[in-house]
């Protein structure tokens, strides 16, 4: 089954609302089946709209369209499928009713615009709307399937959920897939590939590899489909071995997984605690481990250290170390894992010192010189990284940095144990 997406509304066009509802569409197609071939956000447009459903309409099995529904005079999308159906609009008493009685419930009197929100075109099965005032919209012929949502997210999936997902199930031409995402830490997208090869030599044609970069990591997407899901589960798990034979040190977690959770169940595991230390991320490293619940079991705190006096009263960092090397050197960044580590008697330290920019500079240190100081109570060391980017990215893969550097000694000795 071949799905087309069409968003509609100015506010996408322009950056005012970023586009989720493409994103939630697409992924719960895969999910359940179904091959997304085009996606195509349009302005509050009729005429675009109605040439954009002719288009779709003779290239897809499935059309799902989101947005323009609503009562005010831009909303032109029900006009557009009316006119493209050549089906003339009617007002349906039932829908009627349902407004009213929401905005009754509501205690809110029905502005008299809302009726328009009843007009529907003739010809199409009205998808009762739980969660709003517009109701969804089915058409469908021999030749294709229309699916006209409302833009507001929690309808449009409400809708999709109560009546799309469940016809999907029962269409033929849908075969049961599964997907699993690998998560990757401190490699690139080119070197990832030179390790897992061409895919020709060793990913059979039914299977798909995709490589999604992101903060400081790539996404392995592995998508099959099988004779039903449990086959498709068997066929997946075969190529997620072979993908770890290849990077499995790489790989921190899977789906769903976030790369500070997997360091929580490691400090858990081995019974550790841990205390940061910051200067250029101002806490933001503390920030990401504490977003887990439960980390208070490991986390003891932080001391966020943006001065040099403070380094030196808060941490014991030497005033002759900052003054010989600077308070952005490995030595410095040393002394503040070991030094928080001591003062909230944790059993690891991790810190950052860095120049996040955009001034501040040198041509020794250029903006984006970044030294991460991890500490235990068996080894100490300090690893420079340089992140050309903007301030607040820069803080970000700071961030991640020092949670890969945090992740790698954690599973190393978590792998000495067993």
């Amino acid at each position: 089954m071949n799905v087309h997406i069409i968003t509609i509304g100015d506010e996408l066009l322009i950056g005012q609302v970023i586009n989720t509802n493409a994103s939630w569409i697409g992924e719960q197609m895969i999910l359940h089946g179904a091959h997304v071939v085009r996606t195509v956000t349009l302005p509050d447009d009729q005429v675009l709209i109605q040439k954009e459903l002719h288009h779709s309409s003779t290239h897809a099995d499935l059309v799902i369209v989101t947005g323009g529904l609503g009562p005010t005079h831009d909303d032109v999308t029900r006009d557009a499928v009316g006119s493209f159906l050549d089906a003339p609009l009617y007002l349906d008493e039932t829908v009627l009713q349902a407004i009213q009685q929401r905005f009754k419930k509501y205690n809110r009197p029905m502005p008299e615009r809302n009726k328009v929100q009843a007009m529907v075109p003739e010809g199409c099965e009205i998808l009762h709307n739980a969660y709003g005032t517009a109701p969804g919209l089915w058409y469908e012929n021999a030749s294709y399937s229309l699916c006209v949502l409302p833009g507001v997210p929690h309808e449009m999936k409400g809708l999709i959920q109560t009546y799309l997902l469940p016809r999907i199930k029962k269409d033929d031409r849908i075969k049961p897939v599964a997907q699993r995402t690998l998560h990757t830490l401190g490699i690139g997208e080119s070197h990832l590939q030179e390790l897992l090869g061409e895919t020709k030599s060793w990913l059979p044609e039914e299977y798909k590899l995709a490589y999604l970069p992101g903060l400081g990591g790539v996404r392995l997407r592995i998508t099959t489909s099988g004779t039903d899901y449990e086959d498709a589960i068997i066929r997946l798990r075969s190529i997620e071995q072979l993908i770890r034979d290849k990077v499995g040190h790489h790989i921190f977690g899977t789906d769903k997984d976030i790369l500070e959770a997997k360091i929580g169940d490691l400090l858990k595991e081995s019974d550790l605690t841990i205390s940061t230390a910051e200067s250029c991320t101002g806490g933001l490293i503390g920030d990401r481990i504490t977003n887990i619940s439960g980390s208070s079991r490991y986390f003891k705190g932080g001391i966020i250290a943006y001065c040099n006096q403070v380094k030196q009263e808060l941490l014991n960092v030497d005033e002759a170390i900052i003054a010989q090397h600077g308070a952005v050197s490995k030595q410095v960044a040393v002394q503040m894992a070991q030094g928080v580590r001591e003062q909230l008697k944790t059993d690891i330290g991790i810190s950052a010192t860095g120049i996040m920019g955009p001034s501040g500079g040198t041509p020794d240190k250029p903006v984006g010189t970044v030294w991460i100081g991890y500490a235990d109570g068996e080894s100490q060391f300090a690893e420079r990284i340089l992140i050309q980017k903007d301030r607040r990215i820069n803080k970000k893969y700071t961030v991640m940095a020092a949670l890969r550097i945090l992740w790698r000694k954690l599973k190393k000795r978590s792998l000495q144990k067993t």
